[in-house]
This record gives C-alpha cells, structure tokens and sequence, in this order.
C-alpha cells in the first residue's frame, strides 16, 4: 500500500495514458462524422454534466464555488490553452494524417512539458528521470515509426499542415498541463476540471460564433453515431481523462507524468490489431518493452 501511496502521480498517469487510448479513437471518428468543431464544444458539454454530477455526489458542489480567484484565474487560463488552443489543432491533425500518426507527434509533449515546468514552475528531473523519459521516448517512436499506413511512408506522405496542427496540439497541452499544476496547487483534481472545461466552453462558444459554425455544431447533434462516439470520448477523455491527468501532476513532476502518459501510441497497438486485423511487427514489440521499461524507472 505504501508503494502505492508513493507513487499516486504515476499510476494516475498510468490510467490517463489508457483512458486517451479509447478518446483518440473516439474522436477520430466523430470527428470524422461530424466535424472537429463540433466534436470539441459537444464533447466539453457532455464532460461538464458528468463532472457536476460526480463533484454534486462527492464533495456537494454542483460547481466549483469553493476554488480562490488564482484557482479560476489560472486553471481557466489552463483550459483555454489546452482545451482551445491545443486540442483544436489535435483534432484537426487527426481528420489529416489519423489519431496514430497525431500521437506520435504528441510524443513531443514530455519534453516541452520539462521546459515549461522548469521555467514556470522550477521542477528539475534527475539524471535517472531523463533516461527513463528517453527510452520511453525512443521505445514509442519504434513502435509508431515501423506501423506504416497504408503502405505510405512516415516521411514522404504525411500532411506538412496535419504535423504542423498536431504540432500545436503538443504545445498547447504542454502548456496547459504545466498551468493547470500551477493553478491548482491543493485543490481537488475533478473541480479544476471543471473550471478548465468552463474557461473551454467559453472559448468554444466565442470561436464557433465566429466561425459562424453554430449550424455544423447543431447538425453534429443529430447525428446518432457522432454524439455516442463523441459521448464515449468525453466520458475517457474531459472528464475521467483530464481529472486524471491533474492527480498526476499533482502528486509527481510534471514531466514524468507527461512521459506516461505519452504511452497512447503503444497502448494504440493492442486495439488496432484486435478491431482493425492490423499486424505487429517485431518493432512494435521491442517498442512497446522498452517504453514500458522507461515508465518503470520513474517507479523506482
């Protein structure tokens, strides 16, 4: 038990990690059906009634009443960030280059997250840490790197847009992850969701009317398989997802939980051969061992 209570942070972001896993499918394929304007204000709808509930049971606030004004102000700061600015472009690279090769650029989250985390936050990881980041790092990049797509090639064939928008995705979660840790300091993980889900409603809302995309979003409604796809994702990802994501931050450095939780791409490999027939390769299993042995080092 006390190994456990040891490393909350890390198995919080071991859950995280699984829980992405089922929304980049998810909201690949709403996406796809509906749109990813749509998928991203209907899906932080869908989080914020399942949030209020659960907070409503828990500690009996339906909303986040009890949180100090540099709670709101940094954690809404956090969601416009993430949800906004970083998942916006996230779901537009999957609708270009897929959820799998999107992942991998999200690779590049544990790193940029290091770098927000020393200059705003002041974390320094050991030596040990930066080698299991590395081999975590280099043990997705195998697995992802060996699973072409439809016999393209990684390097000649992928959208420069869909990296370039999958490229802000990194950023904008980095970023937003960092601030979340920042803004939340002591306050319960569920309700800072909450709080960053309000701030990306918000946001949303503000982006569509310009857009003038209120049309797509309320067609998006009736589409029966979209809007369970898209409920399924914001079930895994908003709301267990994210609250997830913040307990591990909370409770271990921010870039070690970034690294664990950049193991979608590995976890991806397990479905996509079970519902999609897709073969593993030797690489992918040598990949996905030394991720895992990455991850392993940050439990030592």
């Amino acid at each position: 038990m006390s190994f456990f209570n040891n490393h909350i942070g890390e198995f919080a972001a071991l859950l995280t990690a699984l829980f992405w896993t089922i929304t980049s499918f998810s909201f690949e394929y709403a996406s796809n059906r509906i749109g990813s304007v749509a998928v991203n204000i209907l899906r932080l709808v869908i989080a914020f009634v399942f949030l209020s509930v659960f907070t409503l049971i828990r500690r009996g606030f339906l909303l986040p009443l009890d949180a100090t004004s540099e709670n709101w102000i940094w954690l809404a700061l956090s969601g416009l960030v993430g949800f906004v600015f970083g998942d916006l472009f996230l779901f537009k690279s999957y609708t270009m280059i897929g959820s799998r090769f999107s992942m991998l650029i999200m690779t590049l989250v544990p790193p940029i997250t290091a770098f927000f985390s020393f200059i705003i936050l002041g974390e320094r990881m050991t030596l040990f840490h930066y080698l299991g980041m590395t081999l975590t790092f280099g043990g997705i990049a195998m697995a992802i790197f060996s699973r072409p797509s439809k016999g393209d090639k990684l390097s000649l064939k992928l959208s420069p847009k869909g990296i370039f928008y999958a490229l802000g995705g990194a950023i904008g979660q980095a970023l937003g992850l960092v601030l979340s840790k920042f803004g939340m300091k002591s306050y319960d993980p569920f309700s800072a969701t909450q709080i960053r889900i309000i701030a990306g409603i918000f946001g949303y809302m503000l982006l569509v009317t310009v857009l003038s995309r209120w049309g797509s979003v309320i067609k998006g409604t009736r589409n029966k398989t979209g809007m369970q796809l898209t409920t399924l994702g914001a079930f895994f990802g908003p709301f267990l997802g994210v609250s997830f994501s913040l307990i591990a931050v909370k409770y271990t450095e921010a870039g070690i939980a970034s690294t664990i939780m950049a193991l979608v791409p590995v976890f991806i490999i397990l479905p996509a051969v079970i519902f999609f027939k897709q073969k593993v390769t030797i690489a992918e299993v040598l990949g996905a061992v030394f991720s895992v042995a990455g991850v392993a080092l940050f439990f030592l």
